[in-house]
């Protein structure tokens, strides 16, 4: 179920600072794919969720406590 990913995927970046697309897919046994709609989702969704491109590339979150507040505003 896609709620079960997002929340896996935002305790994911909890817990690790820094994700990639491959980590994601991984761990979730889904696509690369699926994990860079997933992520994009949660920040399309309002948490603060942003990608860095290159060598040292992934999926942060800006500040944890607004992440889990966004969330429990809902």
């Amino acid at each position: 179920m896609r709620a079960d990913r997002l929340v896996a995927i935002l305790l994911m970046l909890q817990t690790r600072g820094q994700v990639t697309a491959a980590e994601v897919a991984a761990e979730l046994e889904i696509s690369e794919r699926t994990a860079r709609r997933d992520l994009d989702s949660l920040g399309v969704a309002g948490l603060p969720v942003y990608s860095m491109q290159g060598r040292n590339g992934g999926w942060r979150l800006r500040n944890i406590e607004s992440a889990w507040n966004s969330i429990l505003k809902c």
